[in-house]
């Protein structure tokens, strides 16, 4: 299994995702976080994740999570022909309301257990893997998926990793750095596992195992 689990955007060692994927095959950037219409440009957070990527040489391409909702038999084809798949950050219960209706959750655990993948992304990207999206509703609102699909919240994660994700922690510039302290907080008080990373850090898996950079 390889992952690259970034507090915010790329981190501060890129190359390191870049060493992970085969230049080969593109990449599917995922941005299903940014769903809900909040007053600004989801084609230009998309374009900037694209060419983030590709000022590391990695080719990149959308692949909305929504095109695909109950019609899960297409997906996991469509996403095998990627080297990776970046899911950027934003609303964890968005992204996680849109990868069980496309049956992107199912495709993601079966490609990473076939090493088929790697997984990458930063913030509600590497959240959603977690056992469980519980604590998260301190910093993100699960009622957007109520607001947006009418549906109800996913509560549980894709269960990849054994620990929950705090991302942005000990991080002034971020507007979510003093949230995530309460998250962490309640990860504690309820004796959930839990990893904190400011930003600039990922968390690496791959043959040599796991390790914060």
């Amino acid at each position: 299994m390889r992952l690259y689990l970034s507090s915010f955007r790329l981190g501060d060692h890129p190359e390191l995702l870049v060493r992970m994927v085969d230049s080969d095959r593109p990449v599917a950037v995922i941005a299903n976080a940014v769903d809900e219409d909040l007053g600004w440009s989801r084609p230009d957070a998309v374009r900037s994740e694209i060419e983030a990527l590709g000022d590391l040489g990695l080719t990149a391409t959308e692949v909305d999570l929504r095109d695909y909702f109950d019609a899960s038999g297409e997906l996991p084809a469509v996403l095998a022909g990627f080297g990776a798949l970046w899911v950027r950050g934003g609303n964890a219960f968005m992204l996680r309301y849109a990868m069980r209706r496309s049956g992107a959750d199912e495709a993601i655990r079966d490609l990473l257990r076939r090493d088929a993948i790697v997984y990458a992304g930063y913030s509600a990207g590497p959240c959603v893997l977690a056992p469980s999206l519980r604590g998260l509703e301190l910093c993100d609102d699960p009622d957007a998926v109520t607001r947006v699909y009418d549906a109800p919240v996913e509560w549980d994660g894709l269960a990849v990793i054994d620990y929950a994700f705090v991302p942005h922690v000990d991080s002034p510039g971020h507007p979510e750095t003093e949230l995530v302290v309460e998250v962490a907080r309640w990860y504690r008080e309820h004796n959930v596992s839990h990893r904190t990373l400011r930003d600039g850090q990922a968390i690496v898996v791959d043959a040599d195992g796991s390790r914060l950079v």
